[in-house]
């Protein structure tokens, strides 16, 4: 058996303690760091401002491309988009149907937002109010400043906040018109004209990814 002298025994106590100390410092800022909820107006001009520095990388644009489809991921409620755009003959898909079709406008959704976002050089959004319509949604108005090829553009966002810890954007109403209501005509048109064939709008969505 090894005997521990008073000083060593006194000096892994005293260690064991700033262990202890050290330990609950840290899950106290863990836990702080995940306490509060993200307004927002805060939660938008974060998105933007991430954004803006992707897009002024000197990169190339898939480069571009991949770091916008993560920002994507991450602050944009894209599965619940995607079952808005559907309408009504989502409640007539099979559990089968309805992953397929989740799976192909993720890839869409993703595609059609980071190439079209990539365009731009310099975008520079500031927020100026928001208004809060019920405690699931805000409404969050900005502007897109204009510069000397393209006008100042006035933008607004549907901001998805049942979970104010993470806040997801729904909608983009850009002057007016709203960017999910616009999808949700155009694959209602799809739908239409194939008697409501589901299969004729995932082979819609397919083309346009594998392009």
């Amino acid at each position: 058996m090894i005997a521990i002298g008073k000083k060593s025994a006194n000096n892994i106590s005293w260690y064991m303690t700033i262990k202890k100390i050290i330990l609950l410092i840290f899950l106290y800022f863990f836990n702080l760091s995940f306490s509060y909820s993200i307004e927002a107006d805060v939660f938008v001009q974060s998105t933007v401002n991430r954004a803006s520095k992707v897009l002024s990388e000197d990169i190339s644009k898939n480069e571009k491309i991949n770091k916008l489809k993560i920002i994507a991921r991450e602050t944009v409620d894209i599965r619940g988009i995607g079952f808005y755009t559907l309408g009504s003959i989502r409640k007539n898909l099979d559990e089968n149907q309805k992953k397929e079709y989740e799976k192909l406008f993720n890839e869409y959704f993703l595609k059609s937002f980071s190439s079209r976002l990539s365009e731009y050089t310099n975008p520079e959004i500031d927020v100026m109010s928001k208004e809060v319509l019920s405690e699931n949604y805000t409404i969050v108005n900005s502007l897109l400043k204009g510069t000397s090829e393209r006008p100042e553009v006035k933008i607004d966002w549907r901001i998805y906040t049942k979970n104010p810890k993470n806040p997801l954007i729904r909608d983009l109403i850009i002057e007016g018109l709203s960017l999910a209501r616009t999808q949700k005509e155009e694959f209602a048109s799809i739908l239409n004209s194939n008697d409501n064939d589901i299969n004729a709008l995932f082979k819609t969505l397919e083309k346009f990814t594998k392009n």
